[in-house]
């Protein structure tokens, strides 16, 4: 079994439950997690290409990366869950003074022919005006990159966006799942949320169920390894699945964990992560967090990416977590969010449609 992020179309994580409680969720679900609130939704861009993170750059403009599309643009290759084809249709879209604006474009990524899955580009962050870093993911063993050729060379990677929108790769973060394993457990390495700091670069490697810094000179350490969680049998366990990493209000740093197959509502959680300590829970009972976002108040904006009992069926939700732990339901009717920004102006931005090439969205919320 696969730790990477599976993003899969609502009909086939349907499918795949077989089972109708995976359909949807129950009202009294979301009560008991909190508070549901009143919010005013506007979609401020559509027809993005499998939009994942987002951030708001130095100028004040929102950009979204865009993991891609199922065109084939090189070799395909044979993995446990059907084909996967190399595709280069990934991204970065800017949203500035009401015009969107693709800024780049040709940026790695993969397309399963099977599972309709899309993986590429999956968070930004920058560090002033002209430093901007996006993670490419993998989902796959590091050793498998050479069967793409030349074009599967920057898979795995933590990339540089140039001004002129050209990009470079900067570190290898998937070598370090090849070279050291330091999660243990199958070998699958898929870059995923990113800090970008003055000095330091986190990655949450959703794959290696680690967190991975990244100095300014590119080395490469080990900050923290997340432990599977119990789920029924047959599965027994749950992959950690790391999503996003932030620093937190108190200085420490914060961790999402989807956690996998069969992705069981309440295994999902915030870990708080202090580097030489083991993580600890910060908030749990949460299921497959794809991204989060700290606010200026000290709350915390957390992604669902669905919300029935197992597996990827029912609405993808937005949670307020208060300083003080109370919990607020800002949206219970997303369709599969993959990412969570807080803006200058007070509102939360989110990708929706996140698994839906072509027919993404990013929508404007005011709790």
């Amino acid at each position: 079994m696969t730790r990477s992020v599976r993003l899969v179309a609502a009909t086939l994580a349907i499918a795949a439950c077989g089972d109708s409680s995976s359909t949807s969720a129950p009202d009294d679900a979301a009560a008991a997690r909190g508070t549901l609130a009143s919010a005013t939704t506007t979609v401020l861009l559509s027809g993005l290409d499998s939009p994942r993170g987002l951030a708001f750059g130095p100028e004040g403009a929102l950009y979204v990366v865009e993991a891609g599309n199922g065109t084939i643009n090189g070799p395909c290759i044979a993995v446990a869950r059907g084909q996967l084809c190399y595709s280069g249709t990934g991204g970065v879209t800017r949203y500035w003074k009401g015009q969107r604006e693709r800024v780049v474009s040709g940026l790695p990524s993969q397309y399963n022919t099977t599972t309709l899955d899309v993986g590429g580009p999956h968070d930004i962050g920058f560090l002033g005006r002209g430093h901007a870093f996006v993670t490419i993911g993998l989902g796959n063993d590091p050793a498998r990159r050479v069967e793409f050729g030349a074009l599967g060379a920057d898979l795995g990677h933590l990339i540089k966006l140039e001004p002129s929108g050209k990009w470079r790769a900067v570190a290898d973060v998937s070598a370090v799942e090849a070279e050291s394993n330091p999660a243990v457990g199958p070998i699958d390495s898929n870059p995923f949320g990113l800090l970008v700091e003055p000095g330091s670069r986190f990655v949450a490697d959703a794959g290696g169920n680690s967190l991975i810094e990244i100095q300014a000179d590119g080395s490469m350490s080990v900050v923290a390894t997340f432990a599977p969680t119990s789920s029924p049998a047959p599965f027994n366990t749950s992959e950690a699945v790391p999503t996003e990493v932030e620093r937190g209000p108190d200085g420490a740093l914060y961790v999402s964990k989807l956690t996998g197959v069969p992705f069981v509502a309440g295994n999902a959680a915030i870990m708080r992560v202090v580097p030489g300590e083991a993580p600890t829970v910060f908030a749990g009972g949460f299921k497959t967090i794809t991204d989060f976002a700290f606010a200026p108040d000290g709350s915390m904006y957390v992604i669902e990416y669905a919300s029935a009992p197992v597996f990827f069926g029912g609405p993808g939700r937005l949670t307020r977590v208060a300083p003080d732990g109370t919990r607020t339901v800002v949206s219970a009717t997303l369709e599969f969010p993959t990412g969570v920004t807080v803006g200058p102006d007070g509102a939360v931005y989110v990708s929706n449609k996140g698994s839906v090439p072509g027919a993404g969205e990013v929508l404007r919320i005011v709790p």
